[in-house]
């Protein structure tokens, strides 16, 4: 009798609950592109709108690396990221039946910029200069788009050579933030950098320009977007991907927008990031 009325009372009690709190939580997670503190602030915003929006449970996880942000997605520990343009393509392609839903506005022609110690006597150029050779120089993360993948990409183009040929030494920050400082404080001498962390960070004042400059800006390619794992309907219901690209194409808060920076999100897709594809099997990124 007593384990009868429990059960009955542990019946109402769900029946009493929003539906999120009865379904399993739908977890997102970012590639760690700045500073931990920053990301976390961010995307705990975005998880409290899309929880309103969806109608249940989102939470936000931090991951340490590019790496771990394709190793959670692979494993379905989370369903959602927001990938750069290259780790999109690597998680999609774990996971079969995932798709690229949306894309910043600026994603659809986003840009590196080769960066340089003012020490360096190096001017900025709407050219490669062969004033770089020897240099010291350092890459963001391994993993990343505008970091790495397209910055290497025309660094070949021009030079005909891998980085270690061109440069005296080259390294790998693991993330924007960490180029810019490095840069500015001589550690290398330059360096590739993803141009919105660049804008924000020189807004905020943490760029110093008697120090760190622009020297060079790539041709446009298309970068960050939200990736979903293709079984997202079978674990919460007919249509929940659909909801989700909704959701996040009608962000339209500027206070969600601002924080990565983006003036809105505009439809994806799997096709649109076929030159990242390309690029990075041209590069030895990719195992065909």
């Amino acid at each position: 009798m007593l384990m009868s009325f429990v059960r009955r009372m542990m019946a109402l009690v769900l029946l009493a609950l929003p539906a999120w709190a009865q379904a399993e939580s739908f977890v997102f997670t970012a590639i760690p592109d700045a500073d931990e503190s920053r990301l976390q602030q961010r995307f705990g915003k975005v998880a409290d709108y899309l929880t309103e929006q969806l109608g249940v449970e989102v939470k936000y996880i931090p991951v340490k690396s590019y790496a771990a942000a394709i190793t959670a997605f692979r494993n379905n520990q989370v369903q959602l990221a927001w990938f750069g343009g290259l780790s999109g393509v690597q998680a999609r392609r774990l996971v079969p039946g995932s798709e690229a839903l949306a894309q910043g506005y600026e994603d659809q022609f986003f840009k590196s910029y080769i960066i340089a110690n003012t020490r360096t006597g190096l001017a900025p150029s709407d050219s490669l200069s062969d004033a770089l050779k020897g240099k010291t120089f350092t890459f963001g993360s391994k993993g990343s788009t505008s970091g790495r993948l397209m910055p290497e990409f025309y660094l070949r183009e021009h030079f005909g050579a891998a980085p270690e040929a061109i440069f005296g030494r080259v390294g790998f920050s693991g993330d924007h933030s960490r180029t810019i400082a490095q840069v500015q404080a001589g550690a290398y001498e330059v360096g590739a950098v993803n141009y919105a962390v660049w804008e924000k960070e020189l807004e905020e004042g943490k760029i110093d320009p008697s120090k760190v400059t622009v020297i060079w800006t790539t041709p446009t390619y298309p970068d960050y977007q939200w990736t979903v794992r293709g079984d997202v309907d079978a674990h919460f219901g007919a249509g929940f991907k659909e909801k989700v690209r909704a959701a996040l194409l009608e962000m339209k808060a500027p206070d969600l927008l601002a924080s990565f920076p983006r003036q809105s999100f505009v439809p994806a897709s799997n096709d649109d990031y076929g030159p990242i594809e390309a690029t990075a099997r041209a590069i030895g990124l990719l195992d065909d």
